[in-house]
């Protein structure tokens, strides 16, 4: 019986990517010929762009029926700066395949994507490419595999697995180990199971461009591959946004359960026009869509990517955020169509926010890398006709608390009533924001406790130092109190944004507020002679490093350091080592801001000052409302605080 599964490839830049996907599409019987990527023919990377820079910019898909198994084959930008588009679609996947060049091995972005593929519980097949390169090592890959992935990563093949596989993924498990010293062998769909359970990690190793392994790679994804179990209920996941060469808007989704036909609505108020369904760039258009299928949806104006719909419900916000913010140059054009441009990309790209400062008439844009920003500018003048530039990017500064606080907001206006205490606490590095309730419906009303808890995520909560996105600290509610006869859904609202804020501005008189940065995860590559001014520029840019690794004639310096300081340094290396340098840089999280006090001033925040911020409260008194400080609203408020006041 044919089974239906939803494949993604994913890699590192040159890993050879796209090339196995041609050669999985040659012998899925879809392409007579093998593209090559720097060809420009290759089948899965469609678009002018990505022809002219020989990369992957956007996410393709094809459809090719192998044995038992009809696949549809997404595959992902493997430049890091396009990470927000692998990591969208990676909800969708059934199961992926995650490339890694036998030359290079374990780099430091296929860690970042192994982290993503565990986030999103996808089981993993992994093929080794360019395994027939002369400094290719594929037992030195596979030992890097099980160091860095775990012991769950084993060479396989098609057909009956040897005794001494059978024996290494017995010794994983103590109970599988017992039945496989009682019957010598492993059923096969217990080995499936372990797949699908992200506990094994099959490997296979070829060469894409050769057409060597692949037929074996192929027979054995369908060996060790199993349908997943959809419902009878009507469930989708959104994945991609994308306009055609029309600007028809497209919303591309996974169909997870029962079926989905024209004139129906996913979306409230909103109907399906056209099912097509993409093969490269071009596509058919189909009466219907079933579940375990993918497609491309017209008529939808509000989907996004991560979106659940019917039963399902949406993805958890990305792991990969932009750390940049550049401004558009509108040079000549009309700013209001350049704002519109950038919109519509945005539309395509859940993390490329756009911003509209009025006060500033300025667009900004946040963005992964210059690669990124490069494509923008192009994109700009190939689709929408438009000749812009970027200012200089500013870096994304994130903020969090060192102690805990428990913040109060009263809005009370003549004919309002709210009053709301969150307990804020400080959580580890790269935990984002987490929200707790802990209050009884005999002190708060649960209609008033939903309102609250809706209100903390309604609103992007900016920090008090410079106005930017608070991170890494859990907000519960503790307390507060409503009235039957006043208090309406927008005064719960006003209370919950103003007690964030003014349990910041506590914790900020007392020293307990950071301010974070994005830092980089780097790897440099120089000849042996030049390694000490390497390692002189990392200690100058506040950088970590590990001691050198020697390779030859070349050494290898990796470590973290911030992207502020990081920034251009390519261009540095390029000068002084006459282009035969190597600089790979991948963000690597927040850490605290080595020039904290630096940055703050420059930046010249006023938390006060920002009205659509405040930290300050609004009381009543003889028929009136009035405002009262933030470091007033302590000895004013209604309800007792749950801690004790610092």
């Amino acid at each position: 019986m044919t089974k239906q599964l939803t494949t993604g490839i994913i890699a590192p830049v040159d890993a050879g990517k796209t090339t196995l996907s041609e050669a999985l599409l040659y012998h899925g019987g879809v392409l007579k010929n093998l593209g090559r990527v720097d060809n420009g023919d290759a089948f899965l990377d469609p678009d002018a762009m990505e022809k002219q820079r020989g990369i992957t910019i956007y996410l393709h898909q094809a459809n090719f029926t192998y044995q038992e198994s009809r696949i549809t084959l997404i595959d992902a930008p493997g430049h890091v700066d396009f990470a927000a588009q692998a990591e969208q679609m990676l909800a969708a996947l059934d199961y992926a395949i995650l490339v890694v060049s036998a030359i290079d091995g374990v780099q430091g972005y296929t860690q970042t994507l192994w982290r993503l593929l565990d986030r999103y519980h996808v089981p993993t097949f992994i093929f080794i490419n360019k395994a027939d390169a002369a400094s290719a090592d594929l037992d030195a890959v596979m030992k890097a595999l099980q160091t860095t992935f775990g012991e769950g990563c084993r060479a396989f093949s098609s057909g009956p697995l040897p005794t001494a596989t059978l024996e290494e993924i017995a010794l994983n498990d103590e109970r599988l180990l017992d039945d496989y010293m009682a019957t010598g062998t492993i059923d096969e769909a217990v080995i499936r199971q372990l797949i699908q359970q992200r506990t094994l990690f099959p490997c296979f190793a070829g060469s894409a461009l050769k057409d060597s392994g692949i037929a074996e790679f192929l027979a054995g994804f369908d060996q060790w591959t199993v349908e997943p179990t959809v419902q009878s209920e009507f469930g989708a996941k959104v994945f991609k946004i994308s306009h055609d060469d029309k600007g028809e808007r497209l919303t591309w989704v996974k169909l997870t359960g029962g079926e989905l036909k024209p004139r129906q609505s996913p979306v409230p108020d909103q109907k399906v026009n056209q099912i097509r369904r993409y093969n490269g760039a071009r596509y058919s258009v189909t009466p219907v869509l079933s579940a375990g299928e993918v497609g491309a949806i017209t008529g939808l104006t509000s989907t996004y990517p991560g979106q659940g719909l019917g039963v399902e419900s949406d993805s958890q916000s990305p792991l990969l955020a932009p750390v940049l913010t550049y401004a558009v140059d509108p040079q000549q054009e009309d700013i209001a169509a350049c704002l519109a441009a950038v919109q519509e990309l945005a539309d395509e790209d859940r993390q490329l926010t756009v911003t509209w400062q009025e006060q500033l008439q300025e667009i900004q844009v946040q963005v992964m890398g210059t690669m990124q920003l490069e494509v923008l500018t192009q994109e700009m003048h190939d689709r929408f006709h438009l000749d812009v530039g970027f200012t200089k990017g500013r870096i994304l500064y994130r903020e969090t608390i060192t102690d805990s606080v428990e913040g109060v907001g009263h809005f009370e206006p003549l004919r309002h009533y709210a009053e709301v205490h969150l307990q804020m606490t400080p959580l580890p590095l790269g935990s984002g924001l987490i929200y707790k309730n802990q209050v009884s419906t005999d002190v708060l009303d649960k209609n008033w406790q939903h309102q609250i808890m809706t209100n903390m995520t309604s609103k992007k909560m900016l920090g008090v130092l410079a106005g930017s996105p608070i991170t890494d600290m859990q907000l519960t509610l503790v307390g507060g109190r409503g009235s039957i006869v006043h208090s309406v859904g927008g005064d719960f609202r006003e209370a919950t944004w103003r007690a964030i804020r003014q349990g910041l501005m506590m914790l900020r008189t007392q020293n307990k507020v950071a301010l974070l940065e994005p830092w980089y995860q780097f790897e440099l590559e120089v000849d042996q002679n030049l390694i000490g001014r390497a390692m002189t520029d990392v200690q100058r840019m506040h950088g970590e490093a590990e001691p050198p690794e020697t390779h030859g004639s070349h050494a290898v310096l990796k470590g973290l350091a911030p992207v502020s300081e990081m920034q251009g340094y390519a261009q540095t290396v390029n000068a002084y080592t006459h282009g035969q340098g190597r600089l790979d840089c991948l963000v690597a999280g927040y850490r605290p801001c080595h020039n904290q006090a630096e940055v703050v001033e420059n930046i010249g925040y006023e938390p006060v000052s920002d009205l659509e911020n405040t930290p300050d409260s609004v009381f009543c008194a003889h028929g009136a409302g009035y405002p009262v400080a933030w470091d007033q609203v302590p000895a004013m408020a209604h309800v007792a605080y749950v801690t004790k006041l610092p």
